[in-house]
């Protein structure tokens, strides 16, 4: 028995076979997940097309978090296939060029505010539209959402306005948290180490995140391997972490810790 039989989730951002959404939704559907994937404009056709590997994926959704309109189409669209969510995975972020790379003083406040829509509001977006679905968990525990994350407690090079973007969504996880934990729904952010994904690629001086993570995390660490991501993503849906909510769960090798 899988440790997500019978769970309804959706998973966002899965765009390529490298990146963290599609190694979470592979892991679920091996714990018995029921799954629905969603992409955005031009990529929900990449996103079909990716999903073709995943096997037994039951919806691909169009969900554009900048739309109002398009996330409550998602919403009535999943509760007539579903009739509930069991779990909900926001892998979305998105920040201009000029955010990244060009420190704090580059980017003009309309790319910053692409980048928050984007990249942190748009959890609460998706929480607020999804919630009625989550609340109908049958799940041991009620739901679980889970935001992907990168350490936001310490400023990293190149990262700039997306580290702050990153701040925001921890911050916003708590408060969403208190807020629908009497709904039996727990929301908890994920906070991977680097990852060679096409995402990261995008990142100027990514390789400076590479070079030295292994060397500095107790456990090390391997860009190349999201497979601990995708575990741990699994026990956060799973009823396995059913009293943990509002919580920073870190998968980089302890690297978070050190001085």
């Amino acid at each position: 028995m899988g440790l997500l039989n019978e769970h309804r989730i959706l998973v966002t951002g899965v765009l390529t076979d490298d990146s963290l959404a599609f190694g979470i939704a592979k892991r679920a559907l091996e714990e018995g997940a029921t799954l629905a994937l969603s992409g955005a404009g031009r990529g929900t056709s990449l996103t079909r097309r990716v999903a073709k590997k995943l096997g037994d994926v039951g919806e691909i959704i169009e969900l554009d978090v900048t739309s109002p309109d398009q996330i409550a189409a998602a919403a009535v669209e999943v509760e007539q296939r579903f009739g509930r969510l069991d779990g909900l995975v926001h892998a979305i972020g998105f920040a201009p060029q000029s955010c990244l790379g060009s420190g704090m003083f580059a980017a003009p406040f309309e790319d910053v505010t692409t980048a928050l829509q984007i990249s942190t509001y748009s959890l609460a977006a998706l929480v607020g539209a999804f919630r009625p679905l989550l609340q109908k968990s049958e799940a041991l525990g009620g739901a679980s959402v889970i935001a992907l994350d990168f350490d936001a407690a310490r400023a990293y090079p190149m990262y700039d306005w997306m580290g702050v973007m990153k701040a925001g969504l921890e911050s916003l996880g708590r408060y969403l948290a208190k807020e629908v934990g009497p709904d039996k729904i727990r929301v908890n952010m994920l906070a991977a180490g680097p990852i060679r994904t096409m995402a990261a690629k995008s990142i100027p001086g990514f390789s400076a995140f590479e070079d030295t993570w292994n060397e500095k995390a107790p456990l090390g660490w391997d860009v190349y391997d999201s497979s601990p991501v995708a575990d741990t993503a699994v026990a956060l849906l799973s009823p396995l972490l059913r009293a943990t909510t509002a919580s920073i769960v870190y998968v980089d090798g302890g690297f978070h810790a050190m001085g």
